[in-house]
């Protein structure tokens, strides 16, 4: 290499010293398997420089790399722009992808994307599913993550030992745990064995199992800790929402702009509420100005924060506190009681009922039941969102399965509704999860059938056939031309939407 100018000559060696103070390995096509197989544990994200999730984690698997560094863990990554081939023979379909390999064998990370998680889970892949205390290690070890399970016994083989083994094993991705005999880390711990003890870095620091863990079982075990998991409240983002998203517990939400000198004061203020309620509902607060979109799905009105509001979400039913009225405490905990005491109504969001000028019916929240449940009618609904590109592309061949059956319309009604802009009905026995969701209710049922075919014109044609209860034979028209197939799209998988999602 030739540099034609003092200036380039200095360029290329800040750009040197730039690359060399990263504590993140490149890694290519020469260098990938000798460099994988060589570590005990490595994390290697696949990316693609145009990538703006990839742009995002960035400095968070730096700063991650740099304080594994001193545990002897190691991070790369690999250009997938440069290394197209390398990355197709991983298996590499989307960016960032992250492996996390050992001694050469890869299986997929499946931890959080910010520069604490990372270190956590990958901490957390460098130990044994249970790991040794001593009195010499206790102290340290009970803070190394944000969850600690330590079990104290008189010996490694009593109960309960075992069962919290096989909890560990379950678990290892998502907790620390330990086991200790030693007399010292006992004494330090100040319980009587046999007991087991959670540490956690936020709220209440140490909780001992408040039952006799002689009968203890593996699942007793993991429901208890995974309680304990959860704060009292926390700030819910993409990176965590998935804990209340599969709790069984309703979600309470204090949506508050984060830029208020009060912040604070207003999630303090909740606090209490929350902890009174914690066995029976998760409570977090949320960035209502990130989150609008979020705030607005679920009813609230735009710039009137803090707001607050009650989501079922096995039943995806919404409860929004009066915004004209104050979020005290108190106002917050009878909304919560009026809610647990099955007192409050859904909320439900529908635009206004549009005079029908097309083929295709359109379906708004307030005239779902009446159009669907007429028993005379078979009805098939496609569910969509605005934002969403395969509702797009299915978008012209759903016009024309409406212009087929309008001669018949009476009969059978081609519908759609936009799903993120009107709620179904408490009557209706689904929630919609996926863009686009066709669904069939036959005439004289309250049952639907859901379509799982592809979306051709001709597939959608014998499905109605199929299942249509009255006659669907038609005029003598010309039928309109078929259209190519679109597959499902979940919200989350649609690059089209520009606001962050949960």
């Amino acid at each position: 290499m030739r540099f034609s100018t003092p200036a380039s000559l200095l360029a290329f060696a800040a750009l040197v010293i730039a690359e060399g103070t990263s504590d993140v390995l490149s890694l290519t096509a020469a260098t990938f398997e000798d460099a994988v197989s060589a570590e005990p544990l490595m994390l290697v994200e696949f990316f693609a420089p145009w990538c703006g999730h990839c742009k995002a984690l960035a400095p968070h698997y730096e700063e991650a790399a740099t304080a594994l560094k001193e545990k002897g863990i190691k991070l790369a990554k690999v250009d997938c722009v440069d290394e197209a081939d390398l990355c197709q023979s991983k298996g590499v379909q989307g960016y960032p992808t992250l492996k996390v390999y050992r001694n050469g064998d890869a299986t997929e990370y499946s931890g959080p994307r910010k520069a604490d998680g990372i270190i956590s889970y990958m901490v957390k892949q460098s130990l044994p599913a249970v790991s040794e205390v001593t009195a010499a290690n206790h102290e340290e070890f009970s803070k190394a993550d944000k969850i600690v399970a330590i079990a104290y016994v008189s010996s490694t083989t009593d109960a309960p030992a075992p069962e919290f083994s096989a909890a560990a094993e379950a678990h290892r991705d998502d907790y620390l745990f330990g086991i200790t005999s030693d007399k010292d880390a006992i004494a330090a711990a100040g319980v009587t064995p046999p007991t087991v003890v959670v540490y956690r870095s936020f709220d209440e620091p140490k909780s001992e199992y408040p039952y006799p863990v002689s009968s203890l079982s593996k699942k007793d075990l993991e429901e208890w800790i995974k309680e304990l998991a959860v704060p009292i409240i926390d700030e819910v983002s993409g990176e965590n929402y998935a804990i209340y998203a599969n709790s069984p517990k309703p979600l309470a939400y204090l949506f508050i702009d984060p830029s208020l000198d009060d912040k604070e004061a207003h999630i303090a203020a909740i606090k209490p509420v929350a902890a009174k309620y914690k066995s029976k509902m998760n409570f977090v607060w949320i960035d209502a100005v990130r989150f609008l979109d979020h705030a607005r799905a679920l009813n609230l009105m735009d710039n009137k924060w803090p707001s607050f509001v009650i989501q079922n979400l096995e039943k995806q039913y919404k409860y929004p506190f009066d915004q004209t009225k104050d979020v005290s405490p108190e106002a917050v905990a009878e909304w919560v009681e009026q809610y647990l005491d099955d007192k409050l109504e859904p909320s439900l969001k529908s635009q206004p009922i549009p005079v029908q000028s097309t083929t295709v019916f359109e379906l708004v929240g307030k005239n779902f039941e009446e159009v669907v449940f007429d028993d005379s009618k078979d009805v098939f609904v496609e569910f969509y969102a605005s934002w969403c590109g395969h509702c797009k592309r299915l978008a012209p061949v759903w016009d024309n399965l409406g212009q087929k059956y309008a001669p018949i319309k009476d009969k059978l009604v081609i519908a759609k509704m936009e799903a993120t802009e009107n709620d179904l009905p408490t009557s209706v026995p689904f929630r919609i999860t996926g863009f686009p969701t066709l669904k069939f209710k036959p005439a004289g049922s309250r049952q639907f059938v859901d379509y799982e075919g592809d979306r051709s014109f001709e597939s959608l044609v014998a499905f109605v056939e199929q299942h249509a209860k009255n006659s669907v034979e038609l005029p003598n028209v010309p039928e309109p031309e078929p259209e190519a197939q679109t597959p499902l799209e979940t919200p989350a998988a649609a690059e089209e939407k520009s606001h962050d999602e949960l």
